[in-house]
């Protein structure tokens, strides 16, 4: 077992180091020294602010030098400066990932437990009218739009249903250290459409998987045996087939955290996504860069913890 998370380890820092090699060339090589200075100061930036940049950036160094002063400062913490705003990228940051971890994870119990429960119930009774109903709504959900899908819980929930508006408030985000009430029903509808999009995967991908399993001849010998139903299913059949949706799970946060730009910026939540776009639209390259490499420090993260879950359900793992 050492052995192996060693390996993933090590598999995970090449490919961070490999993200920031990217992202540095992207934005510093390609444009040339000049360039960078100027997109990081702005179109109404002076010429002293040019030359601190350039200073700060170490951009009067060759390449290497100015990589791994880069790079040295992510490892301390330092996603540089945002010019724009007159801050450390870190505090922009820091001010948009509660929002975003907030509408992530509590989206993702909603869609783990709808979508892996629907899943073996369709499983479990395939064919069936509570099958067919669930594998309907998974490819209406999977298929509508979140835009589409967001729009439509407002109109009903926000507007429609009049008695209730108060309830489900549609556009903004209180931090739930200030208000966890208000936290809550803020991001109820936020929630929902997330959940509802993504579970639609997993009600398909654990009714395979799940069929796939119990026709294998361990579950047939353990039913042979007189063992419950229920744990043959709880036991044997479910941890074999969570596996691929384990997987699933792991890519959906990892690449979530980076930003749910659609979701965020339909609801008024200023999360990462929203701030990505609109450091998109003010050409805010330090914030860009910023979110960036959090994004695939959260990707390579979300993967390296799957690959421990797999260890965790399936010890063959370990032995490959």
């Amino acid at each position: 077992m050492t052995r192996f998370l060693v390996r993933r380890i090590g598999q995970a820092i090449v490919v961070l180091w490999l993200a920031t090699i990217v992202v540095f060339v992207l934005f510093f090589v390609g444009p040339g020294p000049g360039a960078v200075a100027r997109t990081f100061a702005g179109r109404l930036g002076t010429a002293a602010r040019l030359a601190q940049i350039k200073h700060d950036l170490h951009l009067d160094q060759p390449l290497y030098l100015q990589y791994l002063h880069w790079v040295w400062n992510l490892l301390h913490g330092n996603l540089g400066y945002d010019y724009y705003n007159g801050m450390p990228v870190d505090t922009v940051v820091g001010q948009a990932i509660p929002a975003t971890l907030s509408l992530v994870l509590g989206a993702a119990v909603l869609w783990l437990l709808y979508g892996v429960a629907t899943g073996i119930l369709s499983a479990v009774r395939p064919r069936t009218f509570l099958d067919r109903s669930f594998t309907t709504a998974a490819l209406f959900f999977y298929s509508i739009p979140t835009f589409v899908l967001g729009l439509s819980l407002i109109w009903i929930f926000a507007y429609k249903l009049s008695p209730v508006t108060q309830y489900f408030p549609f556009h903004g985000y209180a931090a739930i250290t200030q208000n966890p009430g208000v936290w809550f029903e803020d991001l109820l509808l936020p929630w929902a459409t997330l959940a509802l999009v993504q579970a639609a995967g997993y009600t398909r991908l654990t009714r395979t998987s799940m069929l796939e399993v119990l026709g294998e001849d361990y579950i047939r010998t353990a039913r042979s045996k007189g063992m419950s139903e229920r744990r043959v299913i709880g036991v044997h059949a479910l941890r074999a087939a969570l596996t691929p949706v384990v997987t699933l799970f792991g890519l959906d946060i990892g690449t979530l955290l980076g930003g749910v730009i659609i979701t965020e910026k339909l609801f008024g939540i200023t999360g990462l996504g929203w701030t990505i776009v609109n450091a998109i639209t003010l050409q805010d390259l330090p914030v860009i860069m910023g979110i960036a490499v959090l994004a695939a420090v959260f990707v390579v993260t979300a993967n390296l913890i799957v690959d421990i879950m797999y260890a965790v359900l399936d010890p063959r793992v370990r032995l490959n």
